[in-house]
């Protein structure tokens, strides 16, 4: 990083970076002979070296009667260089793709009074993407203007307690995954729940805009409570799709079930996000000076171009609740605390054809700390302290076909113990 003052009003900043990532995978299957059939012979392998840079400019300028500009300029990239082999065909696989996105924004942050403050702004963001593989060389384009307001009101101008409402249009650009990823097929016999894998150069990013309205509230002596309201409108959304194709080019001949992401219209998505920070003796004297945070959401989405029931958003439950405490002893120099994460069972509707089943998880973390010194301690952490049996599963019912799929992933709890020192 980089910054240098132009004038008593004017800062200029310039952040870059480089980086480079790698990773290496192999797979040998070998089903029992004494088994059901239901798997084959396998042996993958997989390679791939990610070089990404990054470049981010901004310049801010104070003017008059409490506006400040803001204005920048951002520029990344990543190469990715991926080698593999997959069960069909010995040349899938090899892949070289690059993507680059760079983006102009410019905004006004304007401190009204002591009450009131609001900033407004607007934003180019363009990115391409270029791939070159077993299906040839493709590449995908696509920018997006967004617009955004935002306003921040505080009722006492002494107090930290504030009402934000701001108004958003996002853009999710699709992964370098989701455009260029090689052939994968099945590791178990080709079927609509068990289909080959592909990416999609020809997708659109998402767009979303929408409205969020958030309370805080800071408690005397500590904590706070928040309460965060969101609606939004999403065009072009992604998500997998399970297709059948004739004659894909890892399986010349064939008709093989591909899943691959596609824009499947519109959706919308709200809902509200509670969350409480406080020590439990500052609500309720009697009680032991126990730090408590917790946090529940409530999710409601619709995708408009799927029929329902359960025509939700993908991975998103109608519920999700976290409870944590952290209580330090008086008399010894130890802290003990966990936290229960709770999400409920739900079903989703994919496709007309396509549904997928999510089951319940519940999460619970322990943890104890003796502290040596000030600057030092010994940890113990027990991590997932209940380890359950999670289900996931898959129907398809639709041309001809009707098959579920159930999937059971076991866990396992984690143990560590960790000294920790403050240099």
């Amino acid at each position: 990083m980089w910054a240098q003052r132009a004038s008593a009003n004017d800062r200029l900043e310039l952040r870059f970076g480089w980086g480079q990532s790698r990773y290496d995978s192999r797979l040998d299957q070998r089903p029992d002979p004494a088994g059901p059939g239901l798997l084959y012979n396998q042996f993958e392998t997989q390679s791939f070296t990610d070089h990404s840079f990054s470049l981010n400019g901004k310049w801010t300028r104070a003017l008059n009667s409490g506006h400040q500009w803001v204005s920048g300029i951002e520029l990344e990239g990543v190469n990715r260089e991926e080698a593999a082999n997959a069960a069909l065909g010995d040349d899938s696989g090899d892949l070289q793709a690059r993507t680059r996105r760079w983006a102009l924004y410019t905004q006004d942050e304007w401190k009204i009074n002591p009450q009131w403050s609001a900033h407004a702004g607007l934003r180019h963001e363009r990115i391409r993407t270029e791939g070159s593989g077993e299906q040839g060389t493709r590449s995908n384009h696509s920018g997006v203007w967004t617009p955004l307001a935002h306003a921040l009101w505080r009722p006492n101008p002494d107090s930290r307690d504030q009402i934000r409402i701001s108004l958003t249009r996002s853009y999710k650009t699709p992964t370098l995954y989701n455009l260029v990823a090689r052939p994968v097929p099945s590791r178990e016999a080709n079927s609509p729940t068990r289909p080959d894998r592909v990416g999609n150069i020809d997708l659109m990013p998402e767009l979303a805009g929408g409205i969020d309205l958030a309370a805080e509230r800071y408690l005397p002596g500590g904590g706070v409570l928040s309460a965060n309201l969101f609606h939004r409108r999403i065009s072009d959304l992604i998500r997998y799709v399970t297709v059948q194709q004739f004659g894909p080019s890892w399986a010349p001949g064939e008709r093989r079930w591909v899943s691959m992401p596609m824009n499947v219209g519109d959706a919308i998505t709200q809902g509200i996000e509670l969350e409480a920070k406080f020590r439990l003796d500052r609500v309720w004297p009697a009680a032991l000076p126990i730090d408590i945070r917790s946090n529940l959401s409530l999710f409601r989405s619709r995708v408009k171009d799927v029929p329902g029931p359960d025509n939700r958003l993908d991975q998103q439950p109608g519920m999700t609740a976290n409870l944590g405490a952290d209580y330090r002893m008086r008399s010894t120099p130890l802290t003990l605390g966990g936290n229960l994460n709770l999400n409920p069972a739900y079903d989703t509707r994919r496709t007309l054809e396509q549904w997928a089943y999510q089951g319940s998880k519940r999460v619970l973390d322990v943890y104890g700390l003796w502290r040596l010194s000030p600057s030092a301690g010994l940890r113990l952490t027990i991590s997932n302290f209940t380890p359950r049996t999670y289900v996931t599963g898959s129907r398809f019912e639709g041309f001809g076909y009707a098959e579920n799929s159930r999937t059971e992933t076991g866990n396992w709890r984690n143990v560590q113990m960790r000294l920790e020192m403050k240099i």
